[in-house]
């Protein structure tokens, strides 16, 4: 599988632009701010329906207008498929394949798998457990469609509870039979997630494991822990238990909303005892293992963008990285970086096909490639 062409209109920075890709990797070269990250944003679009870096649809419309459109072409298994996305200020977005537009955007997730990896993945070490929710269920999403309906219900519970335990604590009441209806929901679907989780991670882990040994060069052990409150509890009666706490917190305390994955390194936490070179190489495995986990239960290679990594990473890990990703023949990968020189001189390294766009003020200055001799 691998992007064949993007077309872009009114989206952040660019006006307009087309763009014809080579199969196995492009560079968009040029200086910070002109929009390189943008490209790999409006691909990151086209798989999961939304922005990597933006959560706000109407926030990534190019100033002054109303709406913004992204379109590609999508090879896979012999066959063209043509998405588009549409967004317009104030209306609901537009997502169609091959003309036919989705009744649910979450029957798009999973098509066409893809991993990003950035400067911005340091908020899995550094910020709360959500992050680390995100990243488990961003994976299972794009091959299991039920875990992802299961989380959209239940999220949807959730909120509903929260807003009931705030209503009894503004009107000073309570109504058992009512709280039990969001008791019933959330553990329906709580269930599920949890036990989807709790396989995931187990497969995951050793895989995951092996690429940071790769990475690393190094033998230290690395673990991922997932903790959750149902592994000890019935989640009926963990909500039963935890009602007067909820009452008094106005939302709900115990469930899978509240799971964490523990990253370790030696047995301890990655981020208290973690080098700054171990939670590089740990942060690096992790998005490595995740393309090799998908391309394993999807039978197809996921696309990777690698934003502005030579932030991330030296200039050994990254030639190492380029290094394992073409001997793995993983698929389509997609570079940003500042300085064109250097990233060809290690693609050439590597022995890369590749295509070169160099990028300025939203539009395509020049385009070059170089071919398998």
């Amino acid at each position: 599988m691998f992007l064949k062409n993007l077309s872009l209109v009114n989206f952040k920075n660019y006006r307009e632009a087309e763009f014809e890709f080579h199969d196995k990797v492009n560079c968009f070269v040029g200086n910070n701010g002109e929009g390189k990250t943008n490209i790999l944003d409006a691909i990151y679009y086209l798989s999961f329906c939304k922005s990597f870096f933006n959560p706000s649809d109407s926030q990534n419309v190019l100033h002054d207008e109303s709406f913004f459109l992204v379109q590609g072409e999508f090879e896979k298994e012999g066959e063209t498929d043509k998405i588009y996305c549409g967004v317009k200020k104030g209306q609901q977005k537009i997502f169609k394949k091959n003309k036919a537009e989705y009744d649910r955007l979450a029957d798009h997730i999973g098509g066409y798998p893809l991993v990003m990896i950035s400067p911005s993945d340091s908020i899995l070490i550094y910020e709360g457990s959500e992050e680390r929710r995100k990243f488990i269920d961003g994976i299972i999403s794009q091959y299991d469609k039920e875990y992802l309906d299961h989380l959209i219900q239940y999220n949807k519970a959730l909120a509903q509870r929260n807003a009931l335990l705030k209503l009894f604590f503004k009107e000073r009441r309570f109504d058992a039979e009512s709280l039990e209806i969001w008791n019933e929901q959330l553990s329906n679907h709580g269930k599920y997630i949890f036990e989807k989780r709790a396989a995931f991670i187990k497969s995951f882990e050793p895989i995951f494991q092996e690429y940071f040994q790769i990475i690393s060069g190094k033998k230290e052990t690395v673990e991922l822990e997932y903790q959750s409150q149902l592994a000890a509890i019935d989640f009926i009666e963990a909500l039963q238990n935890s009602v007067d706490e909820d009452l008094r917190k106005q939302f709900s305390t115990v469930g899978v909303h509240k799971d964490e994955l523990q990253f370790n390194i030696g047995g301890h936490p990655l981020k208290k005892f973690g080098s700054q070179g171990q939670q590089k190489s740990y942060l690096i495995a992790l998005k490595v293992a995740q393309m090799e986990f998908l391309k394993q239960i999807k039978k197809v290679n996921p696309i990777l963008l690698l934003d502005d990594i030579f932030d991330k990473l030296d200039e050994n890990r990254v030639m190492h990285l380029l290094d394992l990703v073409n001997s793995r023949k993983f698929g389509q990968i997609f570079i940003t970086d500042t300085h064109p020189e250097r990233i060809e001189q290690l693609l050439r390294t590597v022995k890369g096909e590749h295509k070169m766009f160099e990028i300025e003020k939203g539009s395509v200055k020049r385009v070059w490639h170089e071919e398998k001799k």
